[in-house]
């Protein structure tokens, strides 16, 4: 096992529940804000999958049992810290804004269809997975539904996943439930629940509408205090029930 640690980077800004009788969750957390938000140094495990240990080790056995029934799980994305967020996220507000057109508010709600608002992302806390399956030869974006439903490519591994991942720890986070809000539906998004369960705990008693207004980031001067409050309803809380 190869052991890394992620170190902070400096943020650089142009413009400014059931379960199974197997899942442990821990029971006494203990995660700073700033480890919520991304901004802190934590430890992560594996080249190329850099998750937190105990999330680490059950996506081990989860690749190792997918191989023997014929898949090849390849992570797309795990951990991401809240600076590579708050480029991926300016990055789409300029692009929608002055390349597209669009109005700043139009620009971001077309940025939640899908990307988190900097220091919100579960993929923060080394818990999240965004995964396919590394057999079929796939060209142009893998991380689209079509591509996971019937006839897709990953057809089969999104079946084998909705059988077996929760064995894991694995739970899908933004499911196709019709009354479901907030981001879309994404069928290669995993949580490990054991870890993330906690930490969304732990978020939850924060003052999440404080802390947003506190950052500054491109577009973020367009957040009202009614949209922040939707977003945290329906962005962060609105996900899989058992995730909460």
């Amino acid at each position: 096992m190869k052991r890394r640690t992620f170190i902070k980077k400096t943020a650089v800004s142009g413009l400014a529940c059931t379960f199974p009788p197997v899942l442990t969750l821990n029971s006494d957390p203990d995660y700073s804000i700033l480890e919520l938000m991304g901004k802190a140094e934590i430890e992560l495990f594996g080249e190329g999958i850099n998750l937190r240990e105990e999330a680490y080790k059950a996506f081990i056995k989860m690749k190792k049992a997918a191989f023997t029934d014929g898949f090849d799980i390849k992570m797309v994305s795990s951990f991401r810290d809240f600076y590579r967020q708050e480029g991926i996220w300016e990055r789409k507000y300029l692009r929608y804004t002055e390349d597209d057109g669009m109005q700043p508010l139009e620009a971001i709600d077309k940025i939640i269809e899908y990307s988190t608002i900097p220091g919100t992302s579960r993929h923060h806390w080394g818990t999240d997975i965004d995964i396919i399956d590394g057999n079929p030869k796939v060209s142009g974006d893998v991380l689209v539904p079509e591509k996971f439903e019937d006839g897709g490519p990953f057809m089969n591994f999104k079946a084998w996943l909705d059988e077996n991942s929760e064995s894991f720890g694995f739970y899908l986070v933004y499911t196709d439930e019709p009354k479901r809000r907030g981001f879309k539906y994404e069928p290669w998004h995993y949580s490990y629940a054991p870890i993330s369960i906690p930490m969304l705990t732990a978020f939850r008693k924060k003052n999440i509408l404080k802390l947003l207004q506190n950052e500054d980031f491109v577009g973020c001067e367009h957040f009202t205090t009614g949209f922040l409050k939707t977003y945290i309803q329906n962005n962060i809380l609105d996900i899989n029930r058992n995730l909460l």
